[in-house]
């Protein structure tokens, strides 16, 4: 008979996956053991691509947003984007500098949350955590969106079907990230430094060419955009700062290495580093390089088809970037399509980013008890499967909901990364004073006042942004954002108060003690007498307790009295009770019967046991166990009452087990000897172990048996 595990069935001494779990193999791989952690950590190379991508990728779309916005006063307005640009690569190495002090003082992982939550409270760090888990959702759902608008750019009709694409492409990336950490930056690495070098290229082609007297010249720079107002005064400055606010999508992503410090290798702080000031060296050389391009090329964008003169009816308006290589390769075409097919990949795969930030947070949010704990644990992979899943669902649904448009989405970007910024940056000023007031080597004080600094800075700058963000972008979309964290952060701090509940309600107090029952009920369920029944019956008595009956409902007289006369000519001693259902009702009798027990002896335990089926395919579960099923759900809540299901293994399960092991290569056939079909028997007490790997038939047969 075969043996059952946790994923796998075995004949004899051979163990062989289940189908579930052979599926489960080759999307995932094979399941990694607890010593293999160290050989996930990351080098810097791999590193890179894995947390920085968000932000390399932004490059694609964040000249695009300054100039959307810029737009809606006309493209005179166009020479202002190389300052709002400029305003934006300050920004960045600032925030980059910042956080710089932060992977040194807290490497442990936690990020903006452990920092936030260690220097100016738990609640503030909660508030944080909010944040990052909105703006690691949106990630996923603009830098996904986003590659399929620049894929349709060369391919329309990809465009037509953008969220189906979008979703797909989303249930891709969540697969290679449930493979593991290192797999997934190992494949993603490869688009992530094709799109450095695309852009790299793209630029030097553009200097030579322009160097030899040639014109670089979009497909849009003899169109003209018909202004939505006039903008002067205080309505400039405004159009500006909103320009400036949806340039900043360039800073998204930074926080990810902040957060992913404990998966680089060791010095794992100094890489952590290292890594977050080459982000910053190339991802503003590709931003300040595009910009610059864009405007040398003479793109033209607007916010609405019919403010674009010149665009030809029913085309939809092509991507900044992709306008920009189209100018640039010319007749070239394999440059623009590398270009083209690279920004795609890194786009979407600039999601890996979230992928890896959002699962740790969650880990740590369900460890400090505001998330529920199945997100603490990991996969098969050492990955935080069920964190990855989540962030999946979440961006797939923001996708269909916003008909995976760019610029809907982009409306509520950046809010939530920048309240974890300007937080993060106060949380370190803090981390520095209270330091300081202990530091005595002047050496070090004068690194900490130096450090604490750059931290003030980045809180001023980053805060500044925030309050534009917020002013410039409310009214567009931002108010959701601003209404979903105080709704999430209200929700961790009640899963946090149910968990902190439940502890303090188990916590046994110093007069507790064991107290036996005075008597155990022992009540076996019967529908009818059969192989079920009489196993119950045997197992019920050899529990040994106090009293013991069989009971069944009467919905048909008849049936009840030949089961009575079946039951008598067995010669069956345990007493058996026949409950009256005039309404043929079969789970409330019971139920009553079994709470008047309680009421009349409440120290007295009820125990209950029911015979179940095991069955073979899914749909047998819908032909059995229903009646076992409502039992056990209303049983459950009655205080004294244990239920205890005693299995009994259909032919259908034992046949399904051995067809599948028999036509698993070199799998052991039927007909096996007797000392193997004593240790398959043996090993069947023993039930499902939970191993995520084939366990040793010769440490089954070392434990003993077990009593039926």
């Amino acid at each position: 008979m075969p043996v059952h595990f946790h994923g796998w069935r075995a004949i004899g001494s051979r163990f062989v996956p289940s189908v579930t779990e052979s599926t489960k193999r080759f999307f995932l791989g094979r399941a990694v053991r607890n010593e293999a952690m160290g050989h996930t950590l990351l080098p810097k190379r791999i590193a890179l691509p894995v947390f920085a991508s968000d932000a390399l990728s932004s490059n694609a779309y964040a000249t695009q947003e300054i100039l959307l916005v810029l737009s809606l006063g006309g493209a005179a307005l166009y020479s202002y984007a190389p300052w709002v640009a400029a305003l934006v690569v300050v920004v960045f190495f600032t925030v980059v500098a910042s956080y710089r002090q932060n992977v040194h003082a807290y490497p442990s992982g936690g990020g903006d949350y452990e920092v936030v939550s260690t220097n100016l409270g738990l609640q503030w760090g909660v508030l944080v955590a909010s944040a990052l888990m909105v703006d690691y959702t949106l990630t996923v759902a603009v830098s996904v969106c986003s590659a399929i608008a620049n894929i349709a750019s060369a391919w329309p009709l990809i465009g037509h079907h953008a969220v189906f694409f979008a979703v797909v492409a989303i249930a891709l990336i969540a697969i290679m990230n449930l493979r593991g950490v290192r797999e997934s930056g190992t494949a993603f690495a490869i688009p992530t430094y094709g799109f450095i070098l695309g852009v790299a290229l793209m630029v030097i082609w553009a200097v030579v060419r322009m160097a030899n007297g040639a014109t670089l010249k979009a497909e849009s720079a003899d169109w003209s955009i018909v202004p939505e107002a006039s903008f002067a005064g205080l309505a400039l400055i405004f159009l500006l700062a909103r320009a400036f606010s949806s340039g900043t999508t360039a800073l998204t992503g930074i926080e990810a290495i902040a957060n992913g410090v404990p998966a680089f290798r060791k010095p794992k702080s100094k890489n952590a580093a290292t890594t977050l000031l080459l982000l910053g060296l190339i991802s503003m050389a590709m931003f300040s390089a595009i910009t610059w391009l864009a405007l040398v090329t003479g793109v033209k964008v607007a916010e609405h088809n019919k403010d674009l003169i010149g665009l030809p009816p029913g085309q939809e308006q092509k991507q900044v970037i992709a306008q920009v290589a189209d100018a640039v390769f010319g007749d070239f075409r394999i440059g623009f399509l590398f270009i083209t097919i690279m920004t795609a990949l890194i786009l979407a795969l600039a999601a890996n980013t979230a992928f890896n930030g959002f699962p740790v947070l969650g880990s740590i949010l369900a460890r400090d008890g505001f998330l529920p704990r199945q997100l603490h644990t990991r996969g098969d992979r050492l990955a935080y499967s069920n964190g990855i899943i989540v962030l999946a669902t979440a961006a797939a649904i923001l996708v269909y909901i916003y008909d995976a448009s760019v610029n809907g989405l982009i409306q509520l970007y950046v809010v939530g990364v920048f309240v974890s910024f300007t937080l993060s940056q106060i949380g370190m000023v803090r981390h520095w004073n209270r330091h300081l007031k202990t530091e005595t080597d002047p050496k070090e004080r004068h690194k900490m006042m130096r450090s604490r600094l750059i931290n003030m800075f980045g809180a001023f700058m980053t805060a500044s942004v925030l309050i534009i963000v917020l002013l410039t972008k409310f009214m567009h979309g931002a108010w959701i954002v601003c209404v979903v964290m105080p709704l999430l952060w209200l929700g961790m701090r009640a899963i946090r108060k149910h968990y902190d509940r439940v502890a303090a309600e188990l916590v046994p107090s110093p007069t507790d003690k064991i107290t036996l029952p005075s008597r155990v009920h022992a009540i076996v369920l019967v529908s009818k007498i059969h192989k079920p029944t009489l196993r119950a019956l045997a197992y019920a008595r050899a529990t040994r307790p106090s009293t013991i009956e069989g009971v069944t409902v009467s919905v048909e007289p008849g049936e009840s009295v030949a089961l009575a006369e079946e039951w008598d000519a067995r010669g069956l001693t345990i007493p058996l009770k026949i409950l009256d259902s005039p309404y043929r009702e079969v789970t409330r009798p019971i139920v009553e019967y079994v709470r008047g027990l309680r009421r009349s002896s409440p120290r007295d335990l009820v125990t209950v046991y029911i015979p179940e089926y095991v069955v073979g395919h899914w749909w047998e579960n819908l032909l059995h166990n229903q009646s076992a099923l409502r039992l056990k759900t209303r049983l459950r809540f009655t205080p004294g009452v244990m239920v205890v299901s005693v299995p009994w293994q259909l032919l259908s399960s034992d046949r399904l087990a051995t067809d599948r092991a028999d036509d698993a290569p070199g799998a052991v056939r039927r007909g096996m000897p007797d000392s193997a079909s004593a240790g398959a028997a043996l090993a069947d007490e023993f039930g499902d172990l939970g191993a995520d790997e084939p366990p040793d038939p010769a440490e089954i047969s070392r434990s003993g048996p077990r009593g039926e």
